[in-house]
């Protein structure tokens, strides 16, 4: 039976988001490390660590006090926020905890425990080709723990205990599932991210964490310029009616003509409503036709939010753009490198979002550049793996102003981009430029930053390593010998150019002496060199 008189709140609620907040702070090193390939990535516990400190700043910060309308701030927040594939799974789980909790001012340890389970599914939803030995192996250990325990009507703090030692039972199996996992001798990062959640969850519910104060201005500031934003569309706009008695369709079709980002929930008699506008008292006046209005919430999203963003030749957020103005088609492209950017930007992109290999840009940011109006509709291309996941959440919030071209290297977007055509439709670009992104060959020539095996032979901290597709499958002890064995990796009989992008840790004359030496090995095949400036990166290779 439920345990007597416990009810859980929204000051408990805020206790665990803290106590999960002050966990990875103390865990996300931790779980960087966890990384499985010798690489510089974007860190799974660093893209955990700022998703969750945007929901522990709304959560913080929120004059909410039921347990509902906090999980839904926190959720929302998470969304915005989210960095990286592991950011964007952590906000899906907020968001499900937040499904469970909604229109609820305090909570049964039952209810909450179901709640949870509503997370762990949503978690495992957001990645559209599941894999086991991930996340989501640690994610269903969790949801079967939760299960049980709700099943046994135990305390919240029990059923967080349970999932956590079923959860973590799975963590221990991941390295048995993914061999990529068992060669570099670690667990899944990702699944120890889920646990060190719940367990600071469990720390704070109970009163035993201790850790950093909230400074979220010392904390979550990350390198990059910030500017004042323009939002199309600046009033988030949140409301219910009740004794709802309109067409929901009816009520769809009048609130898409007034704004963005347009949620319905409707229940029995009730509907929720939030969406993104600029007028929100025209959209109040229509639902005062539709049942009583409640809980009227509106915020000024500009006065919440800054972004980075390159436009042109200027560094600085995107201005609106008179509707008249506007293009039909607009690229928004990720890019690390002051090379790279101008390349780019040659190419056609209209929109730089800085970021990359370890600086995964958050789902805002791709937000906010749709919402400055610039056009009517937009191709983004995120150009790193870890970065795909981020574009796809933008896209499910903006509906069909947004497609994805899921490209994930640098040259694989020149190629998108140098495929565009601004005068076709769409759809007749997204083909094209998809066509074109799956016929480049490219690599990238780094530094190892640990000890390693790779194909069962042992590489030491300092080589350097040539990756292709997220696989180490070169290296040497000196940066001439490893682009030579890269390039001849990556050439065939067809190829006829190969394109050096050298970083910003390489000097111009360096770079040239190398592109020379490779170009005498590399017999009847032009060898080109540009200035890149990315990061982490001694050069990205492209063959054609």
């Amino acid at each position: 039976m439920q345990p007597r008189g416990e009810v859980i709140d929204g000051k408990d609620f805020r206790r665990m988001i803290a106590g999960a907040y002050s966990a990875f702070m103390r865990k996300h090193e931790y779980i960087n490390g966890l990384n499985v390939f010798p690489v510089p990535d974007g860190d799974t516990g660093t893209n955990m660590l700022l998703t969750l400190g945007a929901v522990a700043k709304a959560v913080t910060e929120a004059p909410d006090e039921g347990i509902g309308s906090l999980a839904r701030r926190g959720a929302d927040s998470a969304i915005m926020g989210a960095r990286g594939n592991s950011g964007v799974i952590l906000s899906q789980l907020l968001r499900g905890i937040a499904r469970g909790l909604s229109g609820k001012d305090t909570a049964t340890s039952v209810e909450v425990g179901k709640a949870f389970q509503y997370g762990v599914l949503y978690a495992y939803r957001a990645v559209a080709r599941p894999v086991e030995g991930t996340i989501l192996t640690v994610a269903k250990g969790i949801a079967k723990g939760t299960y049980r325990a709700v099943r046994d009507h135990a305390t919240f703090s029990d059923i967080l205990t349970a999932a956590i030692n079923a959860g973590g039972e799975e963590l221990k199996r991941t390295p048995e599932l993914l061999p990529a996992l068992k060669a570099a001798g670690v667990v899944d990062a990702g699944g120890q991210g889920l646990i060190v959640f719940l367990t600071g969850c469990l720390e704070g519910l109970e009163g035993r964490f201790s850790g950093p104060e909230a400074d979220f201005g010392r904390t979550l500031t990350v390198p990059g310029i910030t500017a004042d934003i323009t939002i199309a569309h600046p009033y988030c706009t949140e409301f219910i009616v009740k004794r709802f008695a309109a067409s929901l369709v009816e009520v769809k079709r009048q609130l898409e003509q007034m704004g963005e980002s347009l949620v319905l929930a409707p229940g029995e008699d009730i509907l929720k409503v939030h969406m993104h506008t600029a007028h929100p008292g025209a959209v109040l006046e229509s639902a005062i036709a539709w049942g009583t209005l409640h809980d009227i919430k509106i915020d000024n999203m500009a006065d919440q939010h800054r972004q980075t963003i390159e436009l042109g030749e200027v560094l600085s957020a995107v201005p609106a753009a008179p509707a008249q103005d506007r293009d039909k088609l607009a690229i928004i492209s990720v890019v690390a490198g002051e090379g790279m950017s101008a390349i780019m930007r040659q190419l056609g992109a209209n929109i730089i979002i800085a970021g990359g290999q370890t600086m995964n840009p958050p789902v805002e940011e791709f937000i906010t550049a749709v919402h400055n109006g610039l056009a009517e509709q937009y191709i983004i291309l995120p150009n790193n793996k870890n970065i795909v996941l981020a574009a796809v959440q933008a896209k499910k919030l903006l509906g069909e102003r947004v497609a994805i071209v899921p490209t994930t290297t640098i040259p694989q977007g020149f190629a998108a981009a140098l495929a565009f055509d601004p005068g076709s439709p769409l759809e007749a670009n997204i083909r094209r430029m998809t066509e074109a992104r799956e016929a480049v060959r490219s690599g990238s020539l780094t530094m190892s930053v640990r000890d390693s095996a790779v194909g069962g032979k042992n590489v030491p901290e300092g080589s350097y390593i040539g990756v292709i597709d997220g696989s180490v499958v070169v290296w040497a002890d000196n940066i001439a010998s490893a682009l030579k064995q890269l390039a001849l990796y990556l050439v065939g009989a067809d190829s006829s150019v190969v394109s050096l992008y050298y970083g910003g840790e390489l000097a111009a004359t360096e770079a040239q002496r190398l592109a020379e030496e490779l170009g005498k090995e590399l017999k009847g095949i032009e060898v080109q060199v540009y200035f890149g400036g990315q990061p982490h990166y001694q050069f990205i290779v492209s063959v054609e």
